[in-house]
């Protein structure tokens, strides 16, 4: 991963830290015909020009002052292509309507996660996940009260790396960053196994940062009490870095004490029992999912997590989402 590369996502954050005409900024980081995806109801978005229009300006109209703050960034490769991955918040005021959502003409945050693939000194491909359902948790508008656990955990403002240094601005050791992907990849390959196999993974005082319908939980116990009842609503899971025909794994990579992950869709599994109050379909549902884990020492210590829910949902014949046209 070049250095430009990092400080072109850089000087693309440092536009978006005030308010502003982020139009300029847009061309600046992408290339004209990028091939943009975010969550649903966005879904694909193609152009530069057409993300701006069809996304940031109206985003920018619903909240006065709307700047964003970054708590993760970090470079790497995958199957040797150049990526750059961060997360944060956007923030304003909520003073107008946005995808049907009522303004509550106060101080709200909508949390995002991105991955960007840079060709030639320009993003050309890129996954942009946000968490509606955890802004309309905060505006008292998402329908579901139940999470897939034995109960909903927190919800509500998610806070960066306790040590405080997600944003990794210089190049870090590359042996550390292969070190974090290695224990990342193989606790993932111990998910759904019947004696929870991935549990050695993790500090006991662990951080899940869920997405707000699910909630978040700390202690490895605690986040059990949601992995395990979550696992067993889906069978048949598939997924990650696994060849197999059905998810579209985009990008793992580690860089120093980090680690990200994201799939378009990253995960399926046969919806076999009740999720988020919705009748098993019997059927195979897709989730597009993306990770961001810290380690210290051999031990993941903190893990934020995105996955597009509403998109999971209407595969399931509901749509939790208010009505609005674009």
């Amino acid at each position: 991963m070049s250095s430009y590369n990092r400080s072109l996502y850089l000087r693309y954050a440092d536009a978006l830290r005030h308010p502003g005409h982020f139009s300029t900024a847009i061309s600046e980081f992408f290339a004209k015909d990028a091939n943009i995806n975010v969550v649903h109801p966005f879904n694909e978005i193609q152009s530069a020009d057409a993300f701006f229009l069809k996304f940031m300006a109206p985003l920018q109209q619903a909240f006065e002052g709307l700047y964003r703050r970054d708590y993760i960034f970090m470079t790497g490769q995958f199957e040797g292509k150049d990526w750059i991955s961060s997360t944060g918040y956007y923030v304003g005021r909520f003073a107008k309507d946005w995808i049907g959502i009522k303004a509550t003409d106060t101080l709200c945050y909508l949390r995002y996660g991105e991955f960007h693939q840079v060709k030639n000194g320009k993003v050309v491909e890129s996954y942009i996940y946000l968490d509606i359902p955890e802004l309309m948790i905060a505006c008292n508008e998402w329908p579901l009260k139940m999470g897939p656990g034995l109960s909903r955990g927190y919800t509500g403002l998610i806070q960066g790396p306790a040590s405080r240094d997600g944003v990794i601005a210089k190049a870090s050791d590359p042996n550390e960053g292969q070190r974090s992907y290695e224990i990342v990849t193989n606790m993932l390959n111990e998910l759904a196994t019947k004696d929870e196999a991935w549990r050695p993974y993790w500090h006991e005082n662990m951080m899940w940062y869920g997405p707000g319908a699910f909630g978040s939980f700390i202690g490895i116990d605690e986040f059990a009490s949601f992995q395990v009842p979550f696992e067993s609503q889906f069978e048949g899971w598939s997924g990650g870095a696994k060849n197999n025909g059905m998810t579209k794994h985009f990008t793992r990579f580690g860089d120093g004490n980090y680690t990200c992950s994201g799939g378009w869709p990253s995960l399926t599994g046969i919806n076999v029992k009740s999720f988020l109050g919705q009748a098993p379909s019997q059927e195979r549902v897709f989730m597009r999912v993306c990770d961001w884990w810290r380690r210290e020492n051999e031990l993941l210590v903190e893990n934020w997590v995105f996955v597009d829910i509403p998109h999971v949902l209407l595969q399931l014949g509901y749509d939790p989402l208010p009505y609005w046209q674009d």
